[in-house]
C-alpha cells in the first residue's frame, strides 16, 4: 500500500531517527515504490503515531542494547524474508526484551523510541501495546464480551509491548494465568515482545512466579536501567 510522504511537524525527533540509521527526509519521502524500505517505513511510523501516546510522541531509543534488539529483529525478519522469497521484510519472529529499572527512569520512553527506530528500518511492523493493567482489564470475564477473543488479539500479536509487567505487588491466580498463558505462547513460537518493569531482577520470581520468571529469562535479553526519576527531575527543574 502506497504512503504518502510525511510531515516532519508531525512525528517529532524524525530527522534524529532518520539520522541515526544514516537515512534522510529525502530517502524517506522519495520513494513511492509501494513494496520499498521507504514506503513501508512511511507506513510503519504512521501507524506508531497512532497508537504512541502523545506523551512519548518525540520518543527516540537511547540505549545501544535497546538499539541491538531493533537491529536483531530487523535482520531476522530479513533472513526470513530471503528463505521465503518475499517481497518484503517483515517481523514475524525473533528475539524478545525486558527493559527493567526503578520508576521514572526512562522505560516507557525507551520501548516507544525503540518502536519509532523499528519503523525507520523499513522492515514491517504491525504493533500492538498495552500495559500490564489494561491487560487485565481486557480480560477480566464480563457480560457481553469473548475474553479468549480479546486475550488472542495480544497472544498472537506480531510484535507486542506490555508497560509495567509485575507492577501489582500482590499477583492474584487470575494475573499469574494470563501471564504464564501469554508469555509461554511467545516464549514457545519466538514473537518478538517488548516488557518493561519497575520489578528488580531478584524480585522478578517472586512477583511473576517461578514458571513466567523461567521463561522471561530465556526468551529476553535483559536491560537494567539506572538512575533517579527524570519525571521527578524535570518537575524541579521546571519550577
Amino acid at each position: 500500500m502506497y504512503t504518502p510522504p510525511l510531515k516532519p511537524r508531525l512525528h517529532p525527533g524524525l530527522d534524529q531517527l532518520l539520522a541515526a540509521r544514516g537515512r534522510t527526509l529525502d530517502w524517506l519521502n522519495n520513494n513511492q515504490d509501494p513494496e520499498s524500505e521507504a514506503n513501508i517505513a512511511r507506513l510503519n511510523l504512521t501507524q506508531a503515531a497512532g497508537i504512541i501516546p502523545f506523551h512519548y510522541r518525540a520518543a527516540i531509543p537511547t540505549e545501544p542494547a535497546l538499539r541491538q534488539w531493533v537491529d536483531a529483529v530487523a535482520n531476522e525478519a530479513r533472513t526470513e524474508q530471503v528463505a521465503a522469497g518475499r517481497m518484503f521484510a517483515a517481523a514475524f519472529r525473533g528475539p524478545s526484551l525486558l527493559l527493567l529499572g526503578p520508576t521514572g527512569v526512562g522505560k516507557t520512553y525507551e520501548a516507544f523510541g525503540a518502536i519509532r527506530d523499528l519503523a525507520i528500518t523499513g522492515v514491517s511492523t504491525r504493533w500492538t501495546v498495552t500495559t500490564a493493567a489494561d491487560l487485565y482489564a481486557a480480560l477480566r470475564p464480563r457480560h457481553g464480551v469473548d475474553s479468549e477473543a480479546e486475550f488472542r488479539s495480544y497472544r498472537d500479536a506480531r510484535l507486542l509491548l506490555v508497560d509495567d509487567l509485575g507492577a501489582d505487588r500482590k499477583p492474584t491466580e487470575f494475573t499469574e494465568e494470563v501471564n504464564f498463558r501469554l508469555i509461554n505462547w511467545r516464549y514457545e513460537r519466538h514473537l518478538p515482545t517488548l516488557f518493561t518493569s519497575n520489578v528488580t531482577p531478584g524480585e522478578l520470581a517472586g512477583r511473576l512466579g517461578d514458571r513466567v520468571t523461567s521463561r522471561l529469562a530465556e526468551m529476553c535479553q535483559r536491560i537494567v536501567l539506572k538512575g533517579g526519576d527524570k519525571r521527578r527531575d524535570a518537575k524541579g527543574a521546571a519550577a
